[in-house]
């Protein structure tokens, strides 16, 4: 297959790529190598892409949709769109910025499909849509969404705007919601990774709240699967599908084993609730399980393993 991937030298993206160059399928990698963390760690996850013949990797922001459509050739089979802006708490600090990209960059690229007659795009939304929703664990069916950020409303127009052109130009649009997704490579932004620096430098940790939030943490080959299953699916048009571990774990509790399994300690402060912040996440992963052969086969426990074992790997952390 030709693939576009877009936010490719990202932490999911990255992985992804490894995986499909594996398989032998041809990459296009679009990404601008935006700054919200060190370009550095982006271009080390990309390194072992460089030596295939079937990659190319195109430094163009999704805002540019000429650059879009230079860069990307017309004999594509699919597009994988994981690019955007990223974070809840920042999207509060400056939400005009994450509406141009997240959602007039994703009608861009929806609009290169269309224009170019590709006819599967796989697209990255967030269990951030379903917000302060009570009923868990979430279901796709679950039409009352409450996002609480400007980053999750962003992921919902995506949606949406993934539904009309689906609706009008019968391309096959597949939006997987990702729980909270771990693994090596994880943003440095992001609570494991962030909170095992900071073990590692025997700083403090901020916990905001009384620890008892619940997220449903994902591993990265889980997510990865899910989405070359959805490359492949040739069902429905359109559909919304949970990509989770179907279990949570509280705060406190993800803490406590960082510190069992890595074997540094943890010094807590406690910090009041932060603005967009849910409560927790939980994924109901049966629509997954039924649609796209997904199971979640990591434990948190073998994640964390294996997490922290390449966290010790990597020199520079």
């Amino acid at each position: 297959m030709k693939v576009v991937v877009t936010g490719g030298a990202g932490f999911i993206g990255s992985h992804l790529i490894d995986r499909l160059l594996e398989e032998g399928h041809f990459v296009t990698n679009i990404d601008n190598f935006d700054g919200f963390y060190s370009e550095s760690i982006k271009r080390r996850n990309i390194e072992g892409h460089m030596k295939y013949d079937n990659y190319k990797i195109c430094e163009i922001d999704i805002r540019d949709k000429k650059g879009l459509d230079e860069a990307i050739p017309s004999n594509i089979d699919v597009i994988v769109h994981l690019a955007a802006k990223a974070g809840v708490r920042p999207s509060i600090e400056d939400p005009i910025a994450y509406q141009e990209v997240n959602v007039t960059g994703t009608q861009n690229m929806l609009e290169v499909a269309r224009e170019k007659k590709i006819k599967q795009f796989v697209f990255a939304s967030s269990s951030s849509v379903y917000g302060k929703n009570p009923n868990v664990p979430w279901k796709e069916d679950d039409v009352v969404l409450q996002p609480i950020s400007p980053y999750a409303s962003t992921k919902v127009s995506g949606e949406l705007l993934g539904h009309v052109y689906s609706h009008l130009y019968d391309i096959r649009f597949i939006a997987l919601r990702f729980f909270t997704v771990y693994g090596p490579r994880q943003r440095p932004d992001l609570a494991i990774h962030k909170f095992l620096k900071l073990m590692n430098k025997k700083s403090t940790i901020s916990l905001f709240g009384d620890g008892t939030t619940k997220r449903d943490y994902t591993f990265i080959d889980d997510i990865v699967n899910g989405i070359m299953n959805s490359i492949s699916y040739q069902g429905s048009l359109y559909e919304i599908i949970n990509l989770g571990n179907n279990q949570t774990v509280k705060l406190l509790e993800l803490v406590q084993k960082l510190e069992e399994i890595s074997k540094f300690k943890a010094n807590i402060c406690w910090e009041a609730e932060q603005p967009g912040d849910v409560k927790q996440t939980w994924a109901d992963v049966t629509k997954a399980s039924k649609l796209i052969n997904y199971n979640s086969n990591f434990s948190f426990d073998q994640g964390l393993q294996e997490f922290v074992k390449w966290f010790k790997e990597v020199t520079d952390e």
